[in-house]
């Protein structure tokens, strides 16, 4: 890994470590390379923090790369077909390297517990399962992007 990649990661990570959510550790990382405030990605990528709405669906690691993808591949035409084709191909890459990585995108799996239901989160609370188990899954999420951009 390089340093940039390392770099990359360890932004994404320190921003978790402060207390954002995964989502927002992710595109924020990469917001400046692609001209995106920083305030308006923290805004925009919060409520896919928990799987989505704490739903605990797709990784928050995983919608926020899903973001970054969309930031320098997404169509601004609805016309441009080729813009989404190749968006939906890196979409569809970068799940299967982030499978490859950890068998799932699913938070729900990921963390071994469902934190959208009560009894669920105060289990991931009790055993600091989002601040030990998530920061990896962060990392994997920015190597993933800097491999696949």
């Amino acid at each position: 890994m390089n340093n940039s990649k390392n770099q990359l990661s360890e932004m994404a990570v320190a921003c978790f470590s402060e207390g954002f959510c995964c989502s927002q550790a992710i595109l924020s990382t990469f917001s400046e390379k692609f001209n995106l405030d920083k305030n308006i990605a923290l805004k925009l990528s919060d409520s896919f923090g928990g799987g989505m709405g704490r739903m605990a669906l797709t990784c928050g690691a995983v919608t926020g790369a899903f973001m970054v993808i969309g930031l320098k591949y997404g169509r601004i035409s609805a016309e441009d077909e080729d813009a989404k084709q190749k968006t939906g191909d890196l979409v569809q890459k970068f799940i299967r390297k982030f499978e490859t990585r950890n068998t799932t995108i699913s938070c729900k799996e990921l963390l071994a517990c469902d934190i959208s239901a009560d009894e669920g989160l105060k289990y991931a609370q009790e055993h600091n399962l989002i601040k030990t188990i998530c920061p990896k899954f962060i990392a994997d999420a920015v190597e993933i992007l800097e491999e696949i951009l």
